[in-house]
């Protein structure tokens, strides 16, 4: 079987998140299951956690946080908007909004919002400009016509506006998640390190490892992003909201920058929203949405996700099929390695090993690469140079095993830690020939750490899978 590069995040409903289900998606290329907690109750989050384990171990599970949002209250019948009419904005969450009276659920929305800006909703669907202050109540001119449904987005583009970091929903969902041991917390709307550090906080409660991916989707997320990547797992370029928040012809560009930096500082990457946003209702993707999955892909990118497509789409299964065929075709026309600029983040010899391993893979067309690790950066460190032969991680945890679904061109599994070498490499040869279909004549590297306490990369061997299955055979035998 032919093993993409690039991971694929999923969202899954609970409304369609049956074993069966969720196994096709696995074979069909699925490494990441997204938990959009927006949309979901404790119970729903709950039985999908519990089905997606019983697929398999290696699956790992991101849950979503609400963030710090901004919506519309709930509306008997939709609201209609006309070019021009004016309506009152007031910040009031226990109220209805109907007819020329629109209600939000940020308090203090009408001090926050300065004169003159321009409010978004429906993901940027309406548009509305901020005329004058009456009080607590902001009095604004449609700027095109359109439909306000019920608790619908609300975006000021430019506008720092003072929200927690944290909803009690989101500390009730990380909660959750720690007692269910989640893998990732993909916080959404982030705004500073500060965001971070909260949801960090909070996590800390109940003395979880979960990792945190912090959400760019707004201005002032991209203009910290160097400090937001220090306190991080990872990246998420939400181009939904981010398009709304900038002006949408500099996403591209963004999106390449935040790729390039976080292959430098080691840390995983995903680009999501609308990536095949036609197959929710199409079983065929636009040309226009693969030329945007190649893009990503040709960015160096570590995962592509999917939402709606996957989430209530019509063609769940055949989304994520397609997103493989594309990442198979993409990974073997672009660049086979990436000089990607040195960065000592797992010791000076281990990082030079790293980069060694990836290189000698490829000249010597090695079948892969097999290398150990106990907490994962050695992994994160090879996966930065973005290799075309796959680096199949011995993992000592099964944690840092699901944490490894993230990252570029890397295929986990889980191995007691060993008193040797030759017994480390004994046990992944057997357990991995199968796995990845090993012939006796595939060339293998060897990448290892120091069994005698140590961390990071210390040991490298190059031979044949037979070769190295001869030599261990020969030392356990003297």
């Amino acid at each position: 079987m032919k093993r993409k590069r690039t991971k694929i995040v999923a969202t899954i409903s609970d409304k369609n998140c049956e074993i069966a289900f969720l196994r096709q998606m696995y074979e069909a290329g699925m490494d990441v299951v997204r938990i959009n907690s927006a949309h979901l109750t404790i119970v729903g989050a709950q039985r999908i956690i519990n089905n997606v384990r019983e697929v398999s171990d290696k699956i790992a599970l991101m849950l979503d946080t609400k963030g710090p949002e901004i919506r519309t209250t709930v509306c008997e019948a939709p609201i209609i908007v006309k070019k021009g009419v004016s309506f009152s904005i007031t910040g009031d969450p226990e109220k209805k909004s109907a007819a020329n009276n629109l209600y939000v659920s940020l308090k203090s929305f009408a001090e926050d919002v300065p004169l003159g800006s321009v409010v978004m909703f429906d993901d940027g669907e309406i548009e509305m400009k901020v005329q004058k202050r009456e009080g607590k109540v902001l009095i604004c001119k449609a700027l095109n016509d359109g439909i306000i449904g019920s608790r619908k987005s609300v975006n000021i583009p430019g506008a720092k506006i003072h929200l927690p970091s944290l909803t009690d929903k989101d500390r009730a969902f990380i909660k959750m998640a720690a007692r269910n041991d989640v893998d990732f917390i993909a916080h959404s709307f982030v705004r500073s390190r500060q965001d971070v550090l909260d949801v960090q906080a909070e996590i800390d409660k109940y003395k979880s490892e979960i990792k945190i991916i912090a959400k760019i989707e707004n201005q002032e997320g991209v203009e910290n992003i160097s400090d937001i990547m220090e306190v991080v797992y990872g990246i998420m370029v939400a181009r939904g909201d981010l398009a709304i928040e900038i002006p949408y012809e500099k996403i591209p560009s963004l999106q390449r920058m935040i790729i390039s930096r976080c292959i430098y500082c080691r840390k995983p990457v995903i680009v999501a929203t609308q990536m095949l946003h036609s197959m929710i209702t199409n079983p065929r993707p636009t040309r226009a949405e693969v030329s945007d999955i190649a893009s990503a892909i040709y960015s160096q990118t570590d995962a592509i996700m999917l939402s709606g497509e996957t989430a209530n789409g019509k063609y769940p299964v055949e989304s994520v099929k397609t997103m493989t065929r594309v990442a198979l075709e993409v990974e073997n026309n672009k660049e086979k390695f990436l000089e990607t600029p040195y960065l000592n983040v797992t010791g000076e010899i281990s990082a030079y090993l790293a980069k060694v391993a990836v290189k000698t893979s490829l000249r010597i067309s090695a079948k892969g690469i097999i290398a150990d690790t106990t907490g994962g950066r050695t992994i994160r460190d090879m996966a930065s140079f973005r290799g075309f032969n796959l680096i199949m991680a011995q993992c000592y945890s099964a944690r840092t095993m699901r944490e490894m679904a993230l990252s570029y061109g890397v295929y986990a599994s889980y191995q007691e830690k060993r008193k040797s070498i030759d017994e480390f490499i004994h046990i992944a040869l057997k357990n991995l020939s199968k796995a990845h279909d090993l012939k006796a004549k595939d060339i293998i590297v060897v990448l290892a750490g120091n069994f005698s306490g140590g961390s990071g990369f210390s040991f490298i061997e190059v031979g044949t899978v037979q070769y190295l299955k001869d030599r261990v055979s020969i030392k356990e035998d003297q």
